[in-house]
């Protein structure tokens, strides 16, 4: 099989493309012929030595796959199945690759009403918006929530899951993004190029953060009384939770996991119509260089896809 791995820390010209040999499934695993994988922007900051998760060099990226099981050591998936999920995440999963070997408990049958791009796309930004606002964030009809950066891989469907949910969705985003993130349903949509959230943004029961930076300390001022603010980008500083928690708020921090029974949750969304994932763009298997000087780029409306 081929596989994208790199032997250096750098820009996305470290990835290469090489011959491996396939893995073999252990029990309760699969082997997955991969069709399709997600890319996201924490495996940018992995390539470039910015967040040592999976060690040094050399190593092969991705989590989010798509593909059909080839072998399975396991009850719960037969060969010619089509399955997709999220496998060992935060540990290395070696998702850059033509054949994966993953736990079965970490994957979830394809529905037809998924393509595999859009499979692949869905399970890193699905539960990481899933267990934000769900699992940490609790919402429940009739919240009022605001998600900070709306048109981005977790922002944009962290919107869907709050609107499925009964919330009143208040999101930020750029202009050039205001029509898409209408679209999925937000009912207010803010250009922070031009308007500063925290001067027209009140009584917000939970925040789902996906930029960091100060728009953290920023949200406090937004919350109601008991409110909570969950960041699926910035650390849980303890300082932070401190000044949260003496102004009567709660401050979280999601580290995604895979979650086969919310991944089926995503699923059911999708089936009814209340949740797609945007596919910005696709890149063949052998322009991952490309697609990842796009990731580098930022500012990405939904996600990015490897066809293999």
């Amino acid at each position: 099989m081929r596989v994208i791995t790199q032997h250096k820390l750098g820009g996305p010209e470290v990835l290469t493309i090489e011959d491996a040999p396939a893995p073999d499934p252990l029990p309760t695993e699969v082997l997955v012929r991969v069709k399709a994988i997600g890319l996201n922007p924490l495996e940018a900051r992995l390539r470039a030595g910015e967040f040592p998760l999976i060690g040094k060099p050399p190593f092969i990226l991705g989590w989010d796959i798509s593909g059909v099981v080839e072998a399975a050591q396991t009850w719960r998936f037969r060969p010619g199945d089509e399955a997709f999920g999220m496998p060992l995440f935060p540990r290395a999963a070696n998702g850059y690759a033509e054949v994966v070997s993953a736990p079965a408990l970490h994957l979830v049958r394809k529905p037809p009403s998924l393509s595999h791009v859009e499979a692949s796309a869905l399970p890193v930004v699905g539960l990481t918006a899933w267990q934000g606002l769900v699992d940490l964030g609790s919402v429940v009809e009739g919240d009022r929530v605001l998600v900070h950066g709306g048109g981005g891989g977790v922002g944009h469907v962290a919107v869907q899951i709050a609107k499925a949910l009964g919330a009143y969705v208040i999101a930020t985003a750029s202009g050039s993004k205001r029509q898409f993130v209408e679209e999925l349903g937000a009912d207010e949509v803010i250009d922070y190029t031009e308007v500063d959230f925290a001067e027209v943004v009140h009584d917000i029961d939970v925040v789902l953060d996906t930029l960091g930076g100060d728009t953290v300390a920023r949200s406090l001022g937004v919350l109601r009384p008991g409110g909570h603010l969950v960041t699926a980008v910035a650390e849980e500083d303890s300082e932070l939770v401190a000044k949260f928690e003496a102004a009567g708020m709660r401050f979280s921090g999601v580290a995604v996991d895979p979650d086969p029974v919310a991944l089926r949750r995503l699923v059911e969304l999708v089936e009814q119509g209340r949740l797609r994932v945007h596919v910005q763009e696709t890149f063949p298997f052998d322009r991952v260089a490309d697609a990842h000087r796009l990731l580098d780029s930022g500012h990405l409306q939904g996600k990015l896809v490897l066809t293999v």
